[in-house]
């Protein structure tokens, strides 16, 4: 007699949760478009109330309010409708987190179209392209700058900048991870060395935060710039994804070059990884990052081996939520 083996019963849910994930997506971006989330930002309300307030049909109103209720955004008690605490706080103005309102707007205008020539990207093998007018690049940068200012606050939250003095900012598009780091840390000072298109912007965002007297803006190539100095953390925030190769070992060897013996580098970014199951958020980025203009999601283990190749120890990877993950080394 052999024991009876314990069985599983297969069931469509997860591949239909993946199929019609689209269609949740839109109905987010339209709740947002629509004012629903701001017009429950303070406190609940019925179905009539969020009618009036939004001017939008009581019938498609209810569907996608009830669509958020399903999706863990908003709730619903007696006919009456209220934002969870994740939505009060990432998709109001006066929430205590980044208000994802213009990140939630490129992907409806702008990304979710890109994603319509999906098939072609797989099939060709070629790296998408945007097409934009002179506003739809406006658009593209405002979403790309909320997605950069939320990483950057998962990041003050998830990485103590307590211990350091001295950093660099390398080769990055936001300032907002170290003016954030600096923030929680008032003996930090910062060095950002970025592209000269963007220093204008850099120094206009320290000059609001208040950090300009503990900073210096600098340009440069980030491809061949050689910084220099005795930095004892090193910042390198999305930059990999647009670079190939030879020149993320370029980088890598140079931010080497501007670091004392045992500081950090933090290197921010999406990772595909080796894990017995991916990460998500990274691998749909991948997809997203490539598809819209050709740039790379790199395998952690590749980014390990230039840390390696250029003096740098990896030492902790830390998974920041909703954003990208962290690779910490040392200098060696």
């Amino acid at each position: 007699m052999t024991a009876t083996q314990p069985t599983t019963t297969a069931t469509p849910e997860a591949i239909l949760d993946i199929a019609i994930g689209f269609m949740g997506a839109k109905q987010l971006f339209a709740a947002s478009r629509v004012g629903l989330f701001s017009a429950l930002a303070d406190g609940p309300r019925s179905l009539d109330e969020l009618t009036a307030a939004t001017g939008v049909s009581a019938q498609q109103l209810r569907i996608l309010a009830d669509s958020m209720t399903a999706q863990g955004l908003i709730t619903r008690t007696g006919g009456r409708y209220e934002l969870t605490p994740d939505a009060a706080a990432y998709l109001t103005a006066g929430g205590a987190g980044i208000d994802l309102t213009p990140f939630l707007a490129f992907l409806n205008d702008i990304s979710y179209k890109q994603w319509l020539r999906y098939d072609d990207t797989v099939d060709s093998g070629a790296a998408g392209t945007l097409e934009l007018d002179e506003a739809g690049w406006g658009d593209f940068m405002a979403g790309v700058m909320t997605y950069n200012e939320l990483h950057a606050e998962q990041l003050a939250a998830h990485f103590d900048f307590s211990h350091y003095r001295n950093a660099l900012d390398f080769g990055g598009l936001s300032p907002a991870f170290a003016v954030n780091g600096m923030k929680a840390n008032p003996e930090l000072n910062t060095r950002f060395v970025f592209a000269p298109d963007f220093t204008d912007s850099v120094q206009q965002a320290v000059e609001a935060a208040g950090v300009a007297g503990r900073s210096r803006v600098e340009g440069g190539d980030t491809e061949t710039v050689q910084p220099g100095g005795e930095h004892d953390l090193v910042l390198v925030n999305h930059v990999i994804h647009r670079f190939d190769d030879a020149q993320n070992r370029v980088i890598f060897a140079n931010a080497r070059a501007a670091a004392a013996p045992g500081a950090h580098l933090v290197v921010l970014d999406f990772f595909l990884d080796d894990n017995p199951v991916q990460r998500k958020i990274d691998a749909l980025h991948a997809g997203e990052y490539f598809n819209i203009d050709g740039t790379v999601v790199y395998p952690e283990s590749t980014v390990a081996e230039w840390l390696g190749a250029t003096g740098w120890k990896p030492v902790e990877t830390i998974a920041l939520p909703g954003s990208p993950r962290i690779l910490v080394a040392e200098a060696v």
